[in-house]
C-alpha cells in the first residue's frame, strides 16, 4: 500500500510540475507578445529616419542604422521638457491623492446600509454617466464661473471625480463586514475615525487600483491643457510633445508644397521617441501596484 501511495504521489507531483512548466511557457510567450510593440517603439526611436522610411520598423536593432536625431530634437529645449515633467508629475500626484480620497469617501458613504438616501445618490451619480451637458456649457462653467483659464486647478479639477472609480469603491467596501464599523461605534469612534483607521487599511487593493486608474488619467491628459491653458510655462508633458509633433508635421507639409528640403526632420522616429519619453515613468510605476491592482479589480467586480 505504501509503495502504491508513493507511486501515486510521484505521478501527481510530475503532473503538477508539467502543468506549471506549460503554464510558465504560455504566460511567458503571452508576456513577450504584449511587450513586443513597446520593443518596436524603442528600437524605432533609436533608428534614423531614412532607414525607417526605407525598411519600415526593424525587428532587430542594427547599429549601422542607429541615430539619436529624434531624441536630440525632442530634447532640444531640456528646460521646457523638465518643466512639463514637473507640471505633469505634480498634477498627477496631487490629483491622484485627492481623486482616491474623494472616490473612497463617496463609495464608503454609499456602501453604508444605514444611510437612507444611498440609492437616490447612487442613481444620481450613475445618471451623469449617461447624459451630460456637452463641451460648450462645461467650458463656460470652467472659464467664466470657475475662472480656470491658465490656472493650475484646470489640470486637476476636471478629472478629480470619476463615477467609475466611485462604483468600484462602493462595490469593494460593501464587502467589508458591517460588524467592524458597529464595534468601532460602540467604542466611541465617529465615522471619520472609522473611515481612516479601519476602512482604508482594509482597502489597500482598492486604493492601489484607484490610484493607478487616476494616475494614468492625469498623466495621459492633454485635452484639458489644450482647452484651458495658453501659457507655455504651464503646458503638460503630453500636450507639449503633441504641439512639438504638430509643428514638425506642419513644417514637413509646408516643405512638400514649397519644394524645400526637409529630410532633416525625423518625423517617424520622433513619434516613437516622444512615446518613450511620455510613457516611461508610468510604466515603471505599474510593477509596484500590480498585485494590488489585480486583486482590487477582481474584488470590486464581484462584490455588490
Amino acid at each position: 500500500m505504501k509503495a502504491e501511495t508513493q507511486v501515486k504521489h510521484l505521478k501527481i507531483s510530475r503532473d503538477v510540475i508539467a502543468v506549471n512548466i506549460l503554464g510558465i511557457i504560455v504566460i511567458g510567450l503571452f508576456a513577450l507578445i504584449c511587450l513586443f510593440p513597446f520593443y518596436l517603439i524603442i528600437v524605432a526611436s533609436f533608428t534614423n529616419e531614412n532607414a525607417l522610411i526605407r525598411n519600415g520598423f526593424p525587428i532587430v536593432f542594427q547599429l549601422k542604422n542607429a541615430g539619436l536625431e529624434a531624441y536630440k530634437l525632442c530634447l532640444k529645449a531640456p528646460g521646457d521638457i523638465i518643466n512639463a515633467y514637473l507640471i505633469t508629475g505634480s498634477a498627477t500626484i496631487i490629483g491622484t491623492c485627492l481623486s482616491v480620497l474623494i472616490s473612497t469617501m463617496t463609495g464608503y458613504v454609499l456602501s453604508r446600509k444605514d444611510f437612507p438616501w444611498r440609492n437616490k445618490f447612487s442613481f444620481f451619480f450613475f445618471f451623469t454617466t449617461l447624459f451630460n451637458g456637452g463641451l460648450v456649457p462645461w467650458y463656460l462653467i470652467c472659464v467664466r464661473y470657475l475662472h480656470l483659464k491658465n490656472s493650475y486647478l484646470a489640470l486637476i479639477l476636471p478629472l478629480l471625480f470619476s463615477v467609475w472609480n466611485m462604483i468600484i469603491a462602493k462595490s469593494f467596501m460593501a464587502g467589508v463586514p458591517a460588524s467592524i464599523s458597529e464595534s468601532a461605534m460602540l467604542d466611541g469612534a465617529n465615522d471619520i475615525q472609522i473611515y481612516i483607521r479601519l476602512i482604508l487599511p482594509l482597502s489597500k487593493p482598492l486604493v492601489a487600483t484607484l490610484a493607478l486608474f487616476s494616475a494614468l488619467s492625469y498623466w495621459n491628459d492633454w485635452y484639458n491643457c489644450m482647452l484651458y491653458i495658453t501659457n507655455e510655462k504651464m503646458f503638460t508633458l503630453q500636450y507639449y510633445l503633441q504641439r512639438m509633433l504638430g509643428s514638425a508635421e506642419a513644417m514637413r507639409v509646408v516643405a512638400e508644397k514649397t519644394g524645400m528640403a526637409m529630410d532633416s526632420v525625423p518625423l517617424s522616429s520622433m513619434q516613437m521617441a516622444m512615446t518613450v519619453i511620455a510613457t516611461g515613468p508610468i510604466i515603471l510605476l505599474y510593477p509596484f501596484v500590480q498585485r494590488y491592482f489585480v486583486k482590487g479589480l477582481t474584488i470590486g467586480a464581484v462584490k455588490g
